[in-house]
């Protein structure tokens, strides 16, 4: 008789493991390394940083795997001590302690004296399946598992480990295209999986208190990272996994994106259109009818359709000439018919069959091979295609289908089989990419997917939540996605905005609401099945009159959200964060519903339709004021009105906005030479600080040459009043300012004052409009100069 699984499951997670002899242990030559031997296996625990360390445990009965989660290069110059006790060694770093008990042998984490978590026993390995076993303290709550939408709280469920489509999913997915076998506890720790196989991460599921990883093959390794906060746990985990590279300036801006345009004439004049109408484009994504008229039967072709596309590098060129770069869609599979099946096949870049053949297999798109990105044969085919592309004008690449959506688990990779490496598949990819493309030029990769493992941002990976319905629904789960993704350094995960599948008809309100939501995220794309078109300027002059108006805000932001990304390149600091980095309060950590758009903005979207009103609750750690009208908000629990409002944003007291005064076309016309810097003061803030960054927008290099500049904004406030002192110090780059013109906004100022002083010298044109307390005063700052303010 076959036993049924879920009973196999339950009777497994019930047995105890056996537990291992301590023999002996060793300190490599590094000092940062303990290596533990047991009668069973041997323990690699090594330390990452301040708060981090790797285990791996080496059973001598299988074959060592190495670690996608953690860059190539990892060393560690910080402190570690290893003290050995009769009955214990224990590894003290500053913002974690590894104490390892010699009988029975087991491994504890501790902060400073608190106990984190505990391995019960840790390492499993029987037929068919390894892992570990963790005990976590009972009610403790977690993030985790990357894209699902269950509710920020992720205790509780039993989750796949396997990247794998959701199409046209609304407000519940169990499983979708991008899983992270990590969580994070909201006693700021983390511990993650660091395996790629398909597997299962089951967060006291299956037995009260024990969390569990499991796999039927792969790396036996996990890491733990503990800080003192979520926020700075979120940059030490950045840290530990790679930190995203400053993106090209481009990718903040618009796209013009659907399923798809057919011809070369289709695409030229959705960008003529833009410009006739006044909407800011950075880019345009060319789906994939630029390899072929059908959606069948041509993937894999990888070559521009003549007919359709008779010149496509004079397209390109003339794309780039007016502001706009070429994105196209690429996948990993090779179709048996498909022009460039023979070349693959010849080069050796197709994953193999157990015969040893290119193992092929149907699914939608037609009789298919997959492109093995884990061998060198692989990845140089795969790049001779790219590089080909690239010499043409194409500015970025769009790997889509890279879960891979089809990947049987006897498919043989390099690496090992796709039951073993298949969420390791799309980091791959965007290695691939990112390494050769930076090799290539100083130009940044802009290097889109949907799919990806640990640290996949730091190949400069920008993915997205996949193909969401059209409807409110769909809407709804866009934060929870977003905030689970960016806590574990997805930084630019973004969603297609106004849905991409299904819908009969346009529904103009949930477009406005969806687009609104994109302009306070890091990337801004409309992408949807073209029966109703995705680019705001094919609809009616109401909704192309909303939608320009709230591009054009999203381009006179770029100041302040570049150097949120100049931010996470350098810190890790997500873009969006959960409210509870800001917010002590119990309910912060479980908000799926409200984020921080930096530290600066609180954006609460609007996800139900016909509302003229919606209920808001603010951080209670704050003052704020509405960012749409610079008024402040005399309570933290109000009723915002939505008739004139296509999104409650509020602004924290103490914070610094930085704007352009008006929005280019696109970010080729980026000119921060004249500035509108909004502050939001409160007397209960008597001390704040900010920085904008700003370099030529594209070279890979500046931030290792130091060729940018750094203008910090400090205001401080006392019985004398308010001062201000900003600084700019930096390097020449091509479009450096000689000097800014400022002007400088001062929100909350409650009267017309009796007097401004800019370096020493009164102001005379000062203006003050008291119907909403603000206090506008023009202000040169100089390149690398300093100005003081004072206001009285």
């Amino acid at each position: 008789m076959t036993m049924p699984r879920f009973l196999w499951l339950f009777l497994f997670v019930a047995l105890p493991a056996s537990a291992a002899d301590y023999l002996s242990h060793n300190i490599d030559s590094s000092g940062a390394r303990v290596i533990v031997t047991t009668d069973e296996f041997v323990v690699d625990i090594k330390a990452l940083n301040l708060g981090a360390v790797s285990v791996e445990y080496q059973d001598p009965a299988r074959t060592a795997q190495p670690s996608y989660a953690l860059p190539e290069e990892v060393s560690f110059d910080g402190k570690m001590t290893v003290q050995e006790q009769e009955s214990s060694i224990e590894i003290q770093l500053p913002k974690l302690s590894v104490r390892v008990s010699k009988s029975p042998f087991s491994v504890t984490y501790w902060r400073d004296d608190e106990l984190l978590f505990a391995e019960a026993p840790g390492y499993f390995s029987i037929e068919g399946m390894l892992g570990f076993r963790f005990n976590v303290p009972e009610n403790e709550r977690f993030w985790g598992g990357g894209e699902r939408l269950l509710g920020m709280d992720r205790r509780g469920h039993r989750l796949p480990l396997e990247n794998k489509p959701h199409y046209g999913y609304t407000t519940e997915s169990q499983q979708m295209y991008y899983s992270v076998p990590a969580v994070m506890s909201e006693r700021s720790y983390v511990v993650a999986f660091d395996n790629p196989a398909k597997g299962v991460m089951d967060i006291a599921h299956s037995t009260p208190n024990i969390l569990q990883f499991e796999a039927p093959a792969g790396r036996s390794a996990y890491l733990v990272v503990a800080d003192d906060s979520l926020l700075a746990l979120a940059q030490q985990w950045a840290s530990v996994t790679g930190k995203q590279p400053l993106p090209p300036r481009w990718a903040l801006g618009s796209f013009a994106s659907r399923f798809g345009y057919r011809n070369q004439a289709e695409a030229e004049a959705v960008v003529q259109r833009y410009k006739d109408m006044d909407v800011p484009l950075d880019a345009i994504v060319l789906d994939l009818y630029w390899f072929g008229e059908t959606i069948q039967g041509t993937m894999g072709n990888l070559e521009w359709h003549a007919p359709a596309w008779p010149a496509p590098e004079a397209m390109i060129a003339n794309f780039d000439a007016s502001g706009v770069k070429t994105v196209l869609i690429t996948e990993p599979f090779v179709l048996t018919n498909a022009k460039e099946w023979p070349n693959a096949e010849k080069a050796g870049a197709l994953a193999k069959s157990l015969s040893g053949e290119p193992r092929t297999f149907d699914f939608y798109f037609g009789h298919s091979g997959i492109v093995d990105v884990f061998s060198e044969s692989g990845r140089n085919w795969f790049w001779s295609i790219y590089e080909r592309l690239l010499d043409q004008g194409v500015a970025g690449i769009w790997g889509d289908l890279g879960e891979p959506e089809v990947h049987p688990n006897d498919t043989i990779h390099s690496a090992g089989s796709a039951l073993s490496v298949h969420n390791a598949y799309g980091h791959n990819w965007a290695k691939l990419l990112y390494e050769r493309m930076s090799a290539r030029s100083d130009q940044r990769p802009f290097i889109m997917m949907r799919s990806g493992f640990l640290g996949s941002q730091r190949y400069g990976m920008i993915p997205w939540t996949g193909d969401v319905d059209r409807s409110w629904g769909g809407l709804s789960g866009q934060v929870e996605l977003s905030l689970q993704m960016s806590a574990m350094g997805l930084a630019y995960i973004h969603s297609d905005l106004g849905g991409f599948a299904g819908g009969e008809t346009f529904d103009p309100e949930l477009y406005y609401r969806w687009l609104a939501m994109g302009v306070f995220s890091p990337v801004f794309r409309p992408h949807a099945q073209d029966h109703i078109p995705s680019e705001p300027v094919f609809h009616d002059q109401d909704t192309v009159d909303k939608a320009r108006d709230l591009i054009k805000l999203r381009y006179r932001l770029l100041p302040y959200l570049y150097s949120l990304a100049h931010e996470n390149a350098t810190q890790g600091t997500p873009i969006l964060r959960p409210r509870a980095y800001y917010d002590t309060s119990e309910q912060a950590f479980v908000d799926a519903g409200r984020y921080f758009f930096g530290d600066a903005l609180f954006v609460q979207p609007v996800i139900e339709a016909n509302q003229d009103t919606v209920e808001v609750s603010l951080p209670r750690d704050n003052q704020w004021f509405d960012f749409w009208t610079g008024g402040l908000i005399s309570s933290h629990q109000i009723q915002q009105d939505l008739k004139a409002t296509p999104i409650p944003v509020y602004a924290r007291a103490g914070a610094f906005v930085p704007m352009l005064v008006e929005a280019p076309q696109s970010t080729s016309n980026y000119d921060s030479t004249t500035l509108e810097l909004h502050y939001y003061h409160h007397a209960s803030v008597l001390e704040a600080q900010s920085q904008l960054f700003d370099d030529d927008g594209y070279s890979a290099s500046s931030l290792r040459s130091g060729t940018y500049e750094i203008s910090t904004f400090n205001a401080s406030w006392d019985n004398h009043g308010l001062t201000f002192r900003l600084q700019n110090t930096g390097s020449d780059y091509a479009g450096r300012p000689e000097r800014r013109s400022i002007r400088l906004v001062v929100h909350g100022w409650s009267s017309l004052p009796q007097g401004v002083v800019v370096n020493d010298q009164k102001v005379a044109h000062v203006t003050y409009d008291e119907s909403v307390n603000s206090l506008v005063i023009p202000i040169t700052l100089p390149a690398d100069s300093e100005v003081t303010i004072e206001i009285r």
